[in-house]
């Protein structure tokens, strides 16, 4: 009983912040329930915690996770993110600590993946970092179910508008990921032009205020060069 008490304990005072994408499963709604395939949104991770998130996916799908660390707050020198991603059974699937990263990995059983976001390198400072995940399931096995049952009931030509319509999918899909990842380098590109602008801003009034101050200390010994004392005698 001890030892159950500790490790309760020690678990809830992890530093740990977690979410899911999707609501839990009641066991009869467990063949209904598909929820979102992607998510993109920008999280700050405070200083020395780790932000988690879970995600839904179902068996051979091809999970994605594209981030960019576009801001550090505080005394945060270090803008490198520790990610990883691991599998419903615990089994780590992606790892990476970089300040930018993509983890690429198909998902072998059904179930929710996590995704957690370690700020371990700063312990006085936050980071902001944008995120974009999501499952696909192109070439999966259900879609080539469908796929088989609306050639028995269309003809050719349906079907093959209905290729088409799916190839145009597939290609919007990449031309959002394509944007999402011009989005996250346009946000780090903001930020840092602020901090370059800050800094210069800084510099400028520093520096006005050298100058004034030299110059009015310079006054200052010019008149006590020319300074004449009235009470000596003159020549």
């Amino acid at each position: 009983m001890f030892l159950n008490a500790l490790l309760i304990a020690l678990l809830s005072s992890q530093c740990v912040w977690a979410r899911k994408s999707e609501p839990s499963l009641r066991e009869g709604d467990a063949g209904l329930f598909r929820g979102s395939d992607k998510y993109d949104f920008a999280v700050e991770v405070p200083a020395a915690r780790m932000e988690c998130f879970w995600h839904f996916a179902h068996q051979s799908g091809s999970f994605y996770l594209t981030y960019m660390v576009q801001w550090v707050t505080g005394m945060a020198n270090n803008q490198r993110l520790f990610v990883t991603v691991n599998s419903p059974q615990g089994l780590l699937m992606a790892s990476k600590n970089e300040a930018f990263g993509q983890l690429n990995f198909r998902t072998e059983v059904t179930g929710f993946y996590r995704i957690c976001l370690g700020n371990h390198n700063n312990q006085f400072g936050g980071i902001r970092v944008f995120l974009s995940f999501g499952v696909t399931y192109e070439g999966s096995e259900e879609s080539k179910r469908d796929v088989e049952e609306g050639e028995k009931v269309l003809n050719s030509t349906l079907t093959g508008i209905e290729e088409s319509v799916q190839k145009l999918q597939n290609q919007i899909f990449h031309m959002w990921h394509h944007y999402n990842f011009a989005r996250m380098r346009k946000g780090k590109d903001h930020y840092l032009l602020l901090s370059n602008l800050n800094y210069v801003n800084w510099w400028s009034a520093t520096q006005s205020l050298v100058i004034l101050l030299s110059g009015y200390l310079q006054l200052l010994v010019l008149k006590r060069l020319f300074h004449t004392d009235h009470r000596r005698p003159r020549c």
